[in-house]
Protein backbone atom coordinates (compact mmCIF):
# COMPACT_ATOMS: atom_id res chain seq x y z
CA UNK A 1 0.00 0.00 0.00
CA UNK A 2 2.33 2.14 0.77
CA UNK A 3 4.28 1.75 -2.39
CA UNK A 4 0.56 2.36 -4.29
CA UNK A 5 0.42 5.74 -2.22
CA UNK A 6 3.84 6.89 -2.99
CA UNK A 7 3.12 5.97 -6.83
CA UNK A 8 0.05 7.94 -6.47
CA UNK A 9 1.93 10.78 -4.47
CA UNK A 10 4.19 10.75 -7.69
CA UNK A 11 1.65 11.17 -9.96
CA UNK A 12 0.12 14.08 -8.38
CA UNK A 13 3.48 15.85 -8.69
CA UNK A 14 4.12 15.27 -12.01
CA UNK A 15 0.51 16.19 -13.12
CA UNK A 16 0.62 19.22 -10.49
CA UNK A 17 4.86 20.27 -12.64
CA UNK A 18 3.18 19.23 -16.04
CA UNK A 19 0.02 21.43 -15.81
CA UNK A 20 2.25 24.08 -14.28
CA UNK A 21 4.63 24.06 -17.41
CA UNK A 22 1.59 23.91 -19.57
CA UNK A 23 0.44 27.33 -18.53
CA UNK A 24 3.01 29.10 -17.64
CA UNK A 25 3.80 32.29 -19.67
CA UNK A 26 1.25 32.28 -22.71
CA UNK A 27 -0.56 30.18 -23.72
CA UNK A 28 -0.88 27.83 -26.29
CA UNK A 29 -3.54 27.05 -29.60
CA UNK A 30 -3.15 23.68 -31.92
CA UNK A 31 -4.65 23.06 -35.08
CA UNK A 32 -4.15 20.56 -37.47
CA UNK A 33 -4.79 21.45 -41.05
CA UNK A 34 -5.44 18.63 -44.00
CA UNK A 35 -4.68 20.17 -47.64
CA UNK A 36 -6.62 18.30 -49.74
CA UNK A 37 -8.47 18.13 -52.92
CA UNK A 38 -12.59 17.79 -52.97
CA UNK A 39 -15.19 17.97 -55.33
CA UNK A 40 -17.70 20.90 -54.98
CA UNK A 41 -19.93 22.47 -57.47
CA UNK A 42 -20.28 26.37 -56.21
CA UNK A 43 -21.35 27.77 -59.57
CA UNK A 44 -23.47 24.24 -60.43
CA UNK A 45 -20.33 22.59 -62.44
CA UNK A 46 -18.47 20.06 -60.44
CA UNK A 47 -14.76 20.92 -60.07
CA UNK A 48 -11.71 20.09 -58.14
CA UNK A 49 -11.59 22.68 -55.17
CA UNK A 50 -8.85 22.57 -52.13
CA UNK A 51 -10.29 22.29 -48.83
CA UNK A 52 -9.11 22.01 -45.47
CA UNK A 53 -9.87 19.39 -43.43
CA UNK A 54 -12.70 18.42 -45.85
CA UNK A 55 -14.21 22.02 -45.64
CA UNK A 56 -14.30 24.38 -47.95
CA UNK A 57 -13.67 27.21 -47.20
CA UNK A 58 -11.48 26.31 -44.45
CA UNK A 59 -12.54 26.73 -40.40
CA UNK A 60 -11.43 29.87 -39.04
CA UNK A 61 -8.80 30.00 -36.71
CA UNK A 62 -10.04 31.48 -33.88
CA UNK A 63 -7.34 32.84 -30.48
CA UNK A 64 -6.90 35.28 -28.65
CA UNK A 65 -3.55 38.21 -28.06
CA UNK A 66 -0.77 36.81 -27.60
CA UNK A 67 -1.53 33.29 -27.96
CA UNK A 68 1.11 31.18 -29.55
CA UNK A 69 -0.49 29.30 -32.31
CA UNK A 70 0.68 25.62 -33.53
CA UNK A 71 -0.70 24.60 -37.12
CA UNK A 72 0.09 21.22 -38.76
CA UNK A 73 -0.31 21.18 -42.55
CA UNK A 74 -0.62 18.35 -44.01
CA UNK A 75 -0.01 18.45 -47.54
CA UNK A 76 -2.26 15.99 -49.65
CA UNK A 77 -2.16 18.25 -52.84
CA UNK A 78 -0.19 16.87 -55.69
CA UNK A 79 1.82 20.21 -55.59
CA UNK A 80 4.02 21.70 -53.63
CA UNK A 81 2.51 23.61 -50.76
CA UNK A 82 2.82 26.95 -48.14
CA UNK A 83 0.04 28.60 -45.84
CA UNK A 84 0.33 31.94 -45.43
CA UNK A 85 -1.32 34.20 -42.78
CA UNK A 86 -2.37 37.32 -44.12
CA UNK A 87 -1.88 40.71 -41.77
CA UNK A 88 -1.25 38.35 -38.82
CA UNK A 89 2.20 39.66 -38.23
CA UNK A 90 4.85 36.85 -36.61
CA UNK A 91 7.20 39.22 -34.21
CA UNK A 92 11.07 37.27 -34.88
CA UNK A 93 9.48 34.69 -36.78
CA UNK A 94 9.71 35.01 -40.15
CA UNK A 95 10.43 31.92 -40.59
CA UNK A 96 6.65 31.02 -40.46
CA UNK A 97 5.51 33.14 -42.88
CA UNK A 98 5.26 30.86 -45.78
CA UNK A 99 5.53 32.44 -48.58
CA UNK A 100 8.60 31.68 -50.92
CA UNK A 101 11.05 33.71 -50.27
CA UNK A 102 11.14 32.71 -46.55
CA UNK A 103 9.98 28.98 -46.87
CA UNK A 104 10.99 26.10 -48.92
CA UNK A 105 7.63 24.65 -49.87
CA UNK A 106 6.12 21.60 -48.22
CA UNK A 107 6.49 18.39 -50.59
CA UNK A 108 3.29 16.67 -51.35
CA UNK A 109 2.12 13.88 -48.78
CA UNK A 110 4.83 15.95 -46.55
CA UNK A 111 3.77 17.74 -42.92
CA UNK A 112 4.91 20.58 -41.89
CA UNK A 113 4.48 22.68 -38.45
CA UNK A 114 4.14 26.57 -38.24
CA UNK A 115 4.57 27.99 -34.89
CA UNK A 116 4.19 31.87 -33.75
CA UNK A 117 2.84 33.96 -31.52
CA UNK A 118 -0.15 35.97 -32.31
CA UNK A 119 1.95 39.71 -30.03
CA UNK A 120 0.09 42.48 -29.23
CA UNK A 121 -2.22 42.02 -31.77
CA UNK A 122 -6.21 41.57 -32.40
CA UNK A 123 -8.60 41.98 -35.51
CA UNK A 124 -9.97 40.05 -38.65
CA UNK A 125 -7.46 38.00 -41.04
CA UNK A 126 -6.89 35.13 -43.38
CA UNK A 127 -5.13 32.29 -44.03
CA UNK A 128 -4.54 30.93 -47.40
CA UNK A 129 -2.41 29.12 -49.44
CA UNK A 130 0.57 31.48 -50.87
CA UNK A 131 2.20 29.04 -53.87
CA UNK A 132 1.15 27.89 -57.25
CA UNK A 133 -1.69 29.85 -57.75
CA UNK A 134 -3.51 27.85 -55.55
CA UNK A 135 -5.96 30.64 -53.95
CA UNK A 136 -7.75 30.40 -57.07
CA UNK A 137 -9.18 27.00 -55.73
CA UNK A 138 -9.59 27.27 -52.20
CA UNK A 139 -7.37 26.90 -49.17
CA UNK A 140 -8.83 29.76 -47.51
CA UNK A 141 -10.24 30.48 -43.83
CA UNK A 142 -11.05 33.36 -41.75
CA UNK A 143 -8.10 34.15 -38.66
CA UNK A 144 -9.53 36.33 -35.97
CA UNK A 145 -7.78 37.49 -32.46
CA UNK A 146 -9.66 38.51 -29.84
CA UNK A 147 -8.33 40.89 -27.45
CA UNK A 148 -7.83 39.71 -23.97
CA UNK A 149 -10.28 40.09 -21.79
CA UNK A 150 -8.85 42.58 -19.35
CA UNK A 151 -8.16 44.81 -22.41
CA UNK A 152 -11.86 46.82 -23.41
CA UNK A 153 -13.80 46.84 -26.95
CA UNK A 154 -14.99 49.94 -27.76
CA UNK A 155 -18.39 48.74 -28.50
CA UNK A 156 -20.98 46.53 -26.81
CA UNK A 157 -20.09 42.68 -27.13
CA UNK A 158 -21.89 41.46 -30.39
CA UNK A 159 -24.41 38.33 -30.12
CA UNK A 160 -21.47 36.70 -32.39
CA UNK A 161 -19.17 36.46 -34.68
CA UNK A 162 -19.56 35.73 -38.19
CA UNK A 163 -17.25 34.97 -41.09
CA UNK A 164 -17.52 35.50 -44.53
CA UNK A 165 -15.69 34.79 -47.49
CA UNK A 166 -16.40 36.73 -50.58
CA UNK A 167 -14.71 36.37 -53.49
CA UNK A 168 -14.32 36.13 -57.73
CA UNK A 169 -14.19 32.19 -58.97
CA UNK A 170 -13.54 30.49 -62.37
CA UNK A 171 -15.51 27.10 -63.02
CA UNK A 172 -11.82 26.24 -64.19
CA UNK A 173 -9.19 24.89 -61.95
CA UNK A 174 -5.93 27.00 -60.52
CA UNK A 175 -3.84 24.51 -62.72
CA UNK A 176 -5.52 25.33 -65.81
CA UNK A 177 -5.86 29.13 -65.09
CA UNK A 178 -2.20 29.03 -64.40
CA UNK A 179 -1.81 27.84 -67.90
CA UNK A 180 -3.62 30.69 -69.10
CA UNK A 181 -1.43 32.95 -67.70
CA UNK A 182 1.36 30.55 -68.37
CA UNK A 183 0.50 31.02 -72.48
CA UNK A 184 0.39 34.58 -72.11
CA UNK A 185 -3.30 35.34 -72.22
CA UNK A 186 -5.65 36.99 -69.52
CA UNK A 187 -7.93 35.63 -67.55
CA UNK A 188 -11.24 37.26 -68.65
CA UNK A 189 -14.24 37.25 -66.63
CA UNK A 190 -14.95 34.99 -64.06
CA UNK A 191 -18.01 32.81 -63.86
CA UNK A 192 -19.40 34.09 -60.79
CA UNK A 193 -18.50 35.82 -57.26
CA UNK A 194 -18.91 33.31 -54.35
CA UNK A 195 -20.12 33.79 -50.21
CA UNK A 196 -18.79 30.82 -47.99
CA UNK A 197 -17.84 28.89 -50.84
CA UNK A 198 -21.18 28.94 -52.40
CA UNK A 199 -22.51 30.20 -55.15
CA UNK A 200 -25.60 32.75 -55.42
CA UNK A 201 -29.33 32.68 -54.44
CA UNK A 202 -31.76 32.39 -57.49
CA UNK A 203 -32.98 35.97 -57.24
CA UNK A 204 -33.44 35.78 -61.30
CA UNK A 205 -33.95 33.38 -64.01
CA UNK A 206 -30.40 34.41 -65.09
CA UNK A 207 -29.40 31.79 -61.95
CA UNK A 208 -29.45 28.30 -62.54
CA UNK A 209 -31.59 25.88 -60.44
CA UNK A 210 -29.76 23.66 -57.88
CA UNK A 211 -27.50 26.15 -56.67
CA UNK A 212 -26.30 26.30 -53.11
CA UNK A 213 -26.34 29.65 -51.53
CA UNK A 214 -25.09 30.85 -48.48
CA UNK A 215 -27.78 31.68 -45.44
CA UNK A 216 -26.42 33.33 -42.37
CA UNK A 217 -29.12 32.80 -39.84
CA UNK A 218 -29.98 35.79 -36.78
CA UNK A 219 -32.19 36.58 -34.27
CA UNK A 220 -34.10 39.91 -34.28
CA UNK A 221 -32.44 42.67 -31.97
CA UNK A 222 -29.39 41.85 -31.92
CA UNK A 223 -26.37 43.17 -33.06
CA UNK A 224 -23.57 40.82 -34.56
CA UNK A 225 -20.17 41.50 -35.60
CA UNK A 226 -19.45 40.48 -39.48
CA UNK A 227 -16.02 39.37 -40.44
CA UNK A 228 -15.48 40.22 -44.61
CA UNK A 229 -12.70 39.10 -46.58
CA UNK A 230 -12.03 39.34 -49.80
CA UNK A 231 -10.06 36.49 -51.01
CA UNK A 232 -10.46 36.38 -54.49
CA UNK A 233 -8.16 36.60 -57.35
CA UNK A 234 -8.74 40.15 -59.12
CA UNK A 235 -11.99 41.16 -58.36
CA UNK A 236 -13.06 44.07 -56.60
CA UNK A 237 -16.45 43.44 -54.80
CA UNK A 238 -19.30 45.88 -53.35
CA UNK A 239 -20.32 44.17 -50.64
CA UNK A 240 -24.12 45.10 -48.77
CA UNK A 241 -27.32 43.47 -47.12
CA UNK A 242 -30.44 44.57 -48.39
CA UNK A 243 -32.13 47.40 -46.04
CA UNK A 244 -29.19 47.16 -43.06
CA UNK A 245 -26.63 49.43 -42.18
CA UNK A 246 -22.88 47.94 -41.91
CA UNK A 247 -21.24 50.00 -38.90
CA UNK A 248 -17.73 49.89 -39.70
CA UNK A 249 -15.59 48.66 -36.47
CA UNK A 250 -12.21 47.56 -37.42
CA UNK A 251 -9.90 46.86 -39.99
CA UNK A 252 -7.22 44.71 -40.05
CA UNK A 253 -6.27 45.31 -36.80
CA UNK A 254 -6.95 48.65 -35.82
CA UNK A 255 -10.41 49.88 -34.51
CA UNK A 256 -11.86 52.22 -36.57
CA UNK A 257 -14.21 55.63 -35.87
CA UNK A 258 -17.61 54.40 -36.36
CA UNK A 259 -19.18 55.27 -39.34
CA UNK A 260 -22.38 53.43 -41.26
CA UNK A 261 -22.11 52.94 -44.96
CA UNK A 262 -24.90 51.31 -46.50
CA UNK A 263 -22.31 49.45 -48.76
CA UNK A 264 -18.65 48.88 -48.33
CA UNK A 265 -15.87 48.07 -51.65
CA UNK A 266 -13.93 45.35 -50.78
CA UNK A 267 -11.06 45.05 -52.41
CA UNK A 268 -8.89 41.85 -53.04
CA UNK A 269 -7.07 40.79 -49.67
CA UNK A 270 -8.84 42.90 -47.56
CA UNK A 271 -10.49 42.84 -44.38
CA UNK A 272 -13.36 44.20 -42.69
CA UNK A 273 -14.69 44.09 -39.40
CA UNK A 274 -18.76 45.54 -38.89
CA UNK A 275 -21.32 45.60 -36.31
CA UNK A 276 -25.33 44.52 -37.92
CA UNK A 277 -27.97 45.37 -35.87
CA UNK A 278 -30.86 43.66 -36.96
CA UNK A 279 -33.13 46.08 -36.07
CA UNK A 280 -35.51 45.55 -39.72
CA UNK A 281 -39.00 43.78 -40.05
CA UNK A 282 -38.95 39.71 -40.68
CA UNK A 283 -41.74 40.08 -43.41
CA UNK A 284 -39.33 38.44 -45.63
CA UNK A 285 -35.16 37.30 -45.45
CA UNK A 286 -33.11 40.08 -46.98
CA UNK A 287 -30.20 39.85 -49.50
CA UNK A 288 -26.67 39.80 -48.43
CA UNK A 289 -25.01 40.61 -51.91
CA UNK A 290 -20.85 40.67 -53.11
CA UNK A 291 -21.07 42.36 -56.67
CA UNK A 292 -17.81 43.34 -58.97
CA UNK A 293 -16.93 47.25 -58.95
CA UNK A 294 -14.25 49.29 -61.12
CA UNK A 295 -16.01 47.44 -64.09
CA UNK A 296 -19.02 47.64 -67.11
CA UNK A 297 -21.90 46.74 -64.65
CA UNK A 298 -23.80 45.30 -67.64
CA UNK A 299 -21.32 42.94 -69.33
CA UNK A 300 -20.46 41.86 -65.94
CA UNK A 301 -23.96 41.31 -64.08
CA UNK A 302 -23.15 37.78 -63.87
CA UNK A 303 -20.05 38.09 -61.44
CA UNK A 304 -22.63 38.51 -58.30
CA UNK A 305 -22.30 36.59 -55.13
CA UNK A 306 -25.74 36.67 -53.66
CA UNK A 307 -26.53 35.03 -50.15
CA UNK A 308 -29.28 35.16 -48.09
CA UNK A 309 -29.84 37.04 -44.15
CA UNK A 310 -32.35 34.99 -42.29
CA UNK A 311 -34.51 36.22 -39.19
CA UNK A 312 -35.54 33.48 -37.00
CA UNK A 313 -39.23 34.51 -37.13
CA UNK A 314 -39.01 35.45 -40.75
CA UNK A 315 -42.36 35.34 -42.84
CA UNK A 316 -40.80 34.76 -46.12
CA UNK A 317 -38.30 34.49 -48.82
CA UNK A 318 -36.49 37.07 -50.27
CA UNK A 319 -37.67 38.54 -53.63
CA UNK A 320 -37.70 41.59 -55.89
CA UNK A 321 -34.05 43.25 -57.50
CA UNK A 322 -30.65 43.26 -55.29
CA UNK A 323 -30.23 46.26 -53.39
CA UNK A 324 -28.46 48.67 -56.06
CA UNK A 325 -24.39 49.17 -55.97
CA UNK A 326 -23.28 52.78 -55.52
CA UNK A 327 -24.47 54.56 -58.58
CA UNK A 328 -20.76 56.09 -60.07
CA UNK A 329 -19.76 54.69 -63.00
CA UNK A 330 -19.12 58.32 -64.52
CA UNK A 331 -17.86 59.17 -60.60
CA UNK A 332 -14.32 57.85 -60.23
CA UNK A 333 -14.00 59.70 -56.91
CA UNK A 334 -16.99 57.56 -55.06
CA UNK A 335 -14.62 54.57 -53.77
CA UNK A 336 -12.02 56.45 -52.72
CA UNK A 337 -13.40 59.19 -51.17
CA UNK A 338 -14.89 56.46 -49.11
CA UNK A 339 -11.85 54.55 -48.56
CA UNK A 340 -10.17 58.09 -47.71
CA UNK A 341 -13.43 58.24 -45.01
CA UNK A 342 -12.25 55.24 -42.86
CA UNK A 343 -10.10 57.07 -39.75
CA UNK A 344 -8.50 55.03 -36.85
CA UNK A 345 -9.97 54.96 -33.51
CA UNK A 346 -7.59 57.35 -31.35
CA UNK A 347 -8.57 56.98 -28.10
CA UNK A 348 -9.66 53.05 -27.98
CA UNK A 349 -7.32 50.10 -26.96
CA UNK A 350 -6.13 47.75 -28.70
CA UNK A 351 -3.69 44.68 -28.13
CA UNK A 352 -2.72 46.59 -25.35
CA UNK A 353 -3.83 49.05 -22.57
CA UNK A 354 -2.91 52.47 -24.27
CA UNK A 355 -5.13 53.98 -27.09
CA UNK A 356 -4.09 52.24 -30.08
CA UNK A 357 -3.61 56.12 -31.72
CA UNK A 358 -0.71 57.13 -29.43
CA UNK A 359 1.63 56.23 -31.70
CA UNK A 360 2.61 59.33 -33.67
CA UNK A 361 3.72 58.76 -36.71
CA UNK A 362 2.95 62.18 -38.53
CA UNK A 363 6.30 63.54 -36.35
CA UNK A 364 8.72 60.77 -37.14
CA UNK A 365 11.35 61.94 -39.75
CA UNK A 366 11.28 59.32 -42.92
CA UNK A 367 14.44 57.57 -43.78
CA UNK A 368 13.79 56.20 -47.25
CA UNK A 369 11.54 56.91 -50.02
CA UNK A 370 10.31 54.43 -52.75
CA UNK A 371 7.84 55.37 -55.02
CA UNK A 372 7.09 51.93 -56.61
CA UNK A 373 4.86 51.70 -60.12
CA UNK A 374 3.60 48.98 -61.82
CA UNK A 375 2.71 49.24 -65.52
CA UNK A 376 0.21 46.70 -67.58
CA UNK A 377 2.23 43.39 -68.12
CA UNK A 378 5.07 43.40 -70.87
CA UNK A 379 6.85 40.48 -72.19
CA UNK A 380 10.60 39.57 -71.14
CA UNK A 381 12.57 37.14 -72.27
CA UNK A 382 9.70 36.09 -74.61
CA UNK A 383 7.31 35.74 -71.33
CA UNK A 384 4.42 37.81 -70.23
CA UNK A 385 5.25 39.01 -66.60
CA UNK A 386 4.20 41.67 -64.31
CA UNK A 387 6.39 44.62 -62.89
CA UNK A 388 7.17 46.80 -60.08
CA UNK A 389 9.29 50.00 -61.09
CA UNK A 390 10.51 47.65 -64.08
CA UNK A 391 11.48 44.47 -62.41
CA UNK A 392 9.47 41.51 -62.54
CA UNK A 393 10.10 38.93 -59.15
CA UNK A 394 12.12 35.74 -59.62
CA UNK A 395 11.67 33.89 -56.92
CA UNK A 396 15.15 32.54 -55.12
CA UNK A 397 15.73 28.58 -55.28
CA UNK A 398 17.14 29.25 -51.35
CA UNK A 399 14.73 31.62 -49.23
CA UNK A 400 16.53 34.98 -48.63
CA UNK A 401 17.42 34.45 -45.04
CA UNK A 402 18.36 30.78 -45.07
CA UNK A 403 20.72 31.69 -47.49
CA UNK A 404 21.81 34.33 -45.25
CA UNK A 405 22.38 31.78 -42.54
CA UNK A 406 24.59 29.22 -44.85
CA UNK A 407 26.28 31.87 -46.53
CA UNK A 408 24.79 31.29 -50.06
CA UNK A 409 26.09 33.80 -52.59
CA UNK A 410 24.35 35.37 -55.08
CA UNK A 411 20.63 34.08 -54.39
CA UNK A 412 19.14 37.73 -54.83
CA UNK A 413 20.25 41.44 -55.32
CA UNK A 414 19.90 44.35 -52.81
CA UNK A 415 19.10 46.44 -55.11
CA UNK A 416 15.52 47.42 -55.51
CA UNK A 417 15.47 50.35 -57.65
CA UNK A 418 14.02 52.93 -55.19
CA UNK A 419 12.04 54.80 -58.25
CA UNK A 420 11.16 53.13 -61.52
CA UNK A 421 13.26 52.33 -63.97
CA UNK A 422 14.05 54.53 -67.60
CA UNK A 423 15.30 51.38 -69.28
CA UNK A 424 13.80 48.05 -70.39
CA UNK A 425 12.59 45.74 -68.15
CA UNK A 426 14.00 42.81 -66.42
CA UNK A 427 13.94 39.86 -64.43
CA UNK A 428 15.38 39.45 -61.07
CA UNK A 429 15.40 38.63 -57.31
CA UNK A 430 15.84 42.44 -56.65
CA UNK A 431 14.47 42.79 -52.96
CA UNK A 432 14.75 46.28 -50.71
CA UNK A 433 17.71 46.59 -48.25
CA UNK A 434 15.38 47.52 -45.45
CA UNK A 435 17.03 49.92 -42.62
CA UNK A 436 16.25 48.86 -39.13
CA UNK A 437 13.87 50.82 -37.13
CA UNK A 438 14.07 52.92 -40.17
CA UNK A 439 10.72 54.63 -41.08
CA UNK A 440 9.49 54.32 -44.90
CA UNK A 441 7.49 56.29 -47.19
CA UNK A 442 6.22 54.30 -50.32
CA UNK A 443 4.21 55.63 -53.01
CA UNK A 444 2.16 53.03 -54.62
CA UNK A 445 1.26 54.46 -58.55
CA UNK A 446 -0.95 52.33 -60.35
CA UNK A 447 -0.43 52.68 -63.84
CA UNK A 448 -2.82 49.90 -64.93
CA UNK A 449 -6.52 49.62 -65.82
CA UNK A 450 -7.54 47.80 -62.71
CA UNK A 451 -7.32 48.15 -58.84
CA UNK A 452 -4.26 46.61 -57.39
CA UNK A 453 -4.27 45.84 -53.42
CA UNK A 454 -1.04 45.88 -51.96
CA UNK A 455 0.49 44.15 -49.04
CA UNK A 456 3.21 43.89 -46.25
CA UNK A 457 3.64 40.49 -44.72
CA UNK A 458 4.98 41.28 -40.91
CA UNK A 459 3.57 45.10 -40.67
CA UNK A 460 0.58 46.80 -40.66
CA UNK A 461 1.61 50.58 -42.00
CA UNK A 462 -0.50 54.04 -42.06
CA UNK A 463 -2.37 54.44 -45.51
CA UNK A 464 -1.98 58.42 -45.20
CA UNK A 465 -3.14 59.52 -48.71
CA UNK A 466 -4.41 58.59 -52.01
CA UNK A 467 -5.19 60.70 -55.04
CA UNK A 468 -5.77 60.23 -58.81
CA UNK A 469 -2.87 61.11 -61.18
CA UNK A 470 1.00 61.49 -60.46
CA UNK A 471 2.22 61.93 -57.17
CA UNK A 472 4.53 64.57 -56.73
CA UNK A 473 6.67 66.20 -53.33
CA UNK A 474 3.42 68.58 -53.17
CA UNK A 475 0.88 65.65 -52.38
CA UNK A 476 2.40 65.20 -49.32
CA UNK A 477 0.42 68.24 -48.15
CA UNK A 478 -2.78 66.05 -48.39
CA UNK A 479 -1.82 63.77 -46.22
CA UNK A 480 -3.36 62.72 -43.08
CA UNK A 481 -0.51 62.77 -40.54
CA UNK A 482 -2.96 62.24 -37.44
CA UNK A 483 -5.50 59.26 -37.66
CA UNK A 484 -4.95 57.47 -40.85
CA UNK A 485 -5.86 54.08 -40.69
CA UNK A 486 -3.28 51.66 -40.06
CA UNK A 487 -3.80 48.51 -41.64
CA UNK A 488 -2.12 45.28 -43.54
CA UNK A 489 -3.49 46.37 -47.21
CA UNK A 490 -3.85 49.31 -49.18
CA UNK A 491 -5.87 49.27 -52.63
CA UNK A 492 -4.82 51.95 -54.93
CA UNK A 493 -7.26 53.06 -58.11
CA UNK A 494 -6.44 53.12 -61.34
CA UNK A 495 -4.27 56.10 -62.76
CA UNK A 496 -3.77 56.71 -58.98
CA UNK A 497 -1.39 56.80 -56.43
CA UNK A 498 -1.75 55.52 -52.06
CA UNK A 499 1.10 57.07 -49.93
CA UNK A 500 1.91 54.35 -46.86
CA UNK A 501 3.95 54.89 -44.08
CA UNK A 502 5.43 51.88 -42.72
CA UNK A 503 7.98 51.61 -39.49
CA UNK A 504 10.88 48.93 -39.75
CA UNK A 505 10.71 47.65 -36.42
CA UNK A 506 10.05 43.35 -37.40
CA UNK A 507 13.82 41.64 -37.97
CA UNK A 508 13.05 39.32 -41.05
CA UNK A 509 12.55 39.02 -44.67
CA UNK A 510 8.90 40.52 -45.57
CA UNK A 511 7.18 39.73 -48.82
CA UNK A 512 5.32 42.81 -50.48
CA UNK A 513 3.04 42.34 -53.19
CA UNK A 514 0.31 43.14 -55.33
CA UNK A 515 -2.86 40.44 -53.63
CA UNK A 516 -4.16 40.55 -57.47
CA UNK A 517 -3.46 36.43 -57.86
CA UNK A 518 -2.64 36.85 -61.05
CA UNK A 519 -0.07 40.00 -61.46
CA UNK A 520 1.51 38.79 -58.36
CA UNK A 521 2.02 34.87 -60.27
CA UNK A 522 3.48 37.35 -63.08
CA UNK A 523 6.55 38.57 -60.77
CA UNK A 524 4.78 41.53 -59.23
CA UNK A 525 6.23 41.80 -55.88
CA UNK A 526 9.38 42.32 -53.88
CA UNK A 527 11.21 41.55 -50.34
CA UNK A 528 12.19 43.84 -47.67
CA UNK A 529 14.98 42.81 -45.77
CA UNK A 530 15.45 44.09 -42.41
CA UNK A 531 18.65 43.36 -40.50
CA UNK A 532 19.22 44.65 -36.86
CA UNK A 533 23.15 45.62 -36.89
CA UNK A 534 23.61 45.93 -33.10
CA UNK A 535 23.47 41.77 -33.25
CA UNK A 536 26.05 40.83 -35.55
CA UNK A 537 28.37 38.59 -33.69
CA UNK A 538 26.01 38.69 -30.36
CA UNK A 539 24.18 35.35 -30.86
CA UNK A 540 22.53 36.02 -27.60
CA UNK A 541 21.58 39.95 -28.67
CA UNK A 542 20.11 38.61 -31.70
CA UNK A 543 17.21 36.57 -29.79
CA UNK A 544 15.96 39.16 -28.72
CA UNK A 545 15.10 40.13 -32.61
CA UNK A 546 14.98 37.53 -34.69
CA UNK A 547 14.41 33.62 -33.08
CA UNK A 548 17.21 31.41 -35.15
CA UNK A 549 15.67 28.96 -38.09
CA UNK A 550 13.26 26.08 -36.18
CA UNK A 551 14.09 22.71 -35.86
CA UNK A 552 11.82 21.56 -38.72
CA UNK A 553 13.33 24.12 -40.72
CA UNK A 554 12.70 22.68 -44.57
CA UNK A 555 15.83 22.98 -47.27
CA UNK A 556 15.46 23.45 -51.01
CA UNK A 557 17.62 24.85 -53.72
CA UNK A 558 21.60 25.46 -52.51
CA UNK A 559 20.90 23.85 -49.13
CA UNK A 560 18.64 21.07 -50.47
CA UNK A 561 21.46 18.17 -49.28
CA UNK A 562 21.12 19.83 -45.45
CA UNK A 563 16.83 18.41 -45.80
CA UNK A 564 16.21 15.29 -43.09
CA UNK A 565 13.69 12.77 -44.11
CA UNK A 566 10.38 13.75 -43.47
CA UNK A 567 9.26 13.00 -39.47
CA UNK A 568 5.32 13.18 -39.16
CA UNK A 569 4.56 15.14 -36.18
CA UNK A 570 1.05 16.24 -34.89
CA UNK A 571 -0.51 19.61 -33.47
CA UNK A 572 -1.98 17.43 -30.69
CA UNK A 573 1.48 16.97 -29.01
CA UNK A 574 0.81 19.65 -26.44
CA UNK A 575 1.55 19.78 -22.70
CA UNK A 576 -1.67 18.05 -21.97
CA UNK A 577 -1.12 15.27 -23.98
CA UNK A 578 1.84 14.85 -22.46
CA UNK A 579 0.18 14.59 -19.16
CA UNK A 580 -1.99 11.84 -20.49
CA UNK A 581 0.61 9.96 -21.42
CA UNK A 582 2.42 10.39 -18.18
CA UNK A 583 -0.68 9.40 -16.15
CA UNK A 584 -1.10 6.38 -18.34
CA UNK A 585 2.75 5.00 -18.35
CA UNK A 586 1.92 5.67 -13.77
CA UNK A 587 -1.63 3.72 -14.46
CA UNK A 588 0.01 0.75 -15.80
CA UNK A 589 2.87 0.97 -13.60
CA UNK A 590 0.37 1.03 -10.48
CA UNK A 591 -1.82 -2.02 -12.33
CA UNK A 592 1.82 -4.03 -12.65
CA UNK A 593 2.25 -3.83 -8.66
Amino acid sequence: MASISTSLVLVALLISLLVSLSLAGDAFVYYDFEVSYITASPLGVPQQVIAINGKFPGAPINVTTNNNVVVNVHNKLDEDLLMTWAGVFQRRTHWQDGVLGTNCPIPPKWNWTYQFQVKDQIGSFFYFPSTNFQRASGGYGGFIINPRSVIPIPFALPEADIVIMIGDWYTKSHSDLRKTLNGGKALGMPDGVLINGKGPYKYNDSVPDGIDFETINVHPGKTYRLRVHNVGISTSLNFRIQDHNLLLAEVEGSYTVQQNYTSMDIHVGQSYSFLLTTDQNASSDYYIVASARMVNETTWQRVTGVGILKYSNSKGKAHGPLPEPPQDQFDKTFSMNQARSIRWNVSASGARPNPQGSFKYGSINVTALFVMQNKPPVKINGKKRATINGVSFVNPSTPIRLADKHQVKGDYKLDFPRRPLKGSPRMETSIINGTYRGFLEIILQNNETKVHTYHIDGYNFFVVGMDYGEWSEDSRGTYNKWDGIARTSAQVYPGAWTAILVSLDNVGVWNLRTENLDSWYLGQETYIRVINPETAGHPNLALKTELPPPDNVLYCGALKKLQKPQRISSAANNPIQLIFTFVMIFAVILHVR
